[in-house]
């Protein structure tokens, strides 16, 4: 709105609905976040910290503490994937603003931008951190309408590009998000965020990694899961890396050829094929650090 990319005629203000609360799901079934909850206050709580860390890491790795006070989690889901050609109306280029005009990032400055699930109409990268642990966690967006409440599982809330880029999520119209439903995975409590950036802090990720993994009474792993940042249109569930860790032995090895099949069909561009390299080191530092948790 600032930069006049977006020119709405009515705004309406949702602050002061009851939706910011986190707390337990009956049954042990695992942990309810508000839609208005805040980012900063769900980094901090006491239930995330402590069965969900790689949610309160990639929170306290995004944006500045200023934002993270006012930014909550339906807005964090809701961010357009976006990147600078988007942001600049006076560049004609840019299928997201106007179906059809082109994407100026594929011959253009594009060392932001993706690398697996692309389009040729779009390569932006999704912003968030929050999003991509949410995916290894195999969060559930909690949506109400005027048809009702419905539930979406994560993998399922945000788009690829394809052929219409400016459809970014799977919300539909009038619909609101109310909360994000945490079920409670065994390998949620031992998981790990990182993100790799050009500076330390407020800046988007070059590449992030959300990795999760549980061991079996032998030692070897019972199942993992890993999501990226920074490498396509939507946060990014590497399930081929997740099937070929399954009942092997967690060491640097296996870590290596699981990054492999995370990015055997990476495609990179003119400024940005440095990523795949980089995504196939953080997936293997992430899950090295998730085995050096106790």
């Amino acid at each position: 709105m600032k930069m006049g990319v977006e020119t709405p005629a009515q705004i309406i203000d949702i602050n002061r609905l009851p939706l910011a609360a986190v707390e337990e799901l009956p049954k042990g079934r695992g942990v309810r976040i508000g839609g208005l909850a805040r980012n900063s206050d769900v980094a901090e709580h006491a239930l995330i910290k402590s069965k969900y860390p790689v949610l309160s890491e990639a929170l306290l790795a995004g944006a500045s503490p200023q934002l993270r006070n006012r930014a909550t989690t339906g807005g964090n889901l809701l961010q357009r994937t976006r990147c600078s050609y988007f942001y600049d109306p006076d560049f004609p280029a840019c299928n997201k603003r106007k179906s059809g005009s082109g994407c100026g990032a594929l011959h253009g400055f594009n060392r932001m931008h993706a690398i697996l699930g692309q389009s040729e109409q779009c390569i932006a990268t999704h912003p968030s951190d929050m999003c991509v642990a949410l995916a290894a966690l195999e969060a559930v967006v909690i949506v109400s309408g005027p048809k009702g409440e419905r539930r979406i599982a994560f993998q399922d809330f945000h788009r690829l590009p394809g052929d219409t880029p400016e459809h970014e999520t799977n919300l539909a119209h009038e619909e609101l998000i109310t909360a994000v439903d945490l079920p409670a995975h065994p390998f949620a409590a031992r998981s790990h965020y990182l993100k790799v950036r050009d500076r330390e802090s407020y800046a988007f990720a070059l590449v992030s990694v959300a990795a999760a993994l549980e061991l079996g009474a032998d030692g070897k792993i019972k199942s993992a899961r890993i999501a990226l940042g920074g490498v396509a249109h939507k946060p990014w569930r590497a399930l081929e890396a997740e099937q070929s860790l399954a009942g092997k032995t967690p060491d640097i090895t296996q870590f290596r050829r699981a990054a492999d099949s995370a990015l055997a069909n990476a495609r990179g561009y003119q400024y940005n094929h440095f990523k795949i390299e980089l995504a196939r080191r953080s997936i293997v530092c992430a899950l090295t650090t998730v085995m050096a948790k106790v």
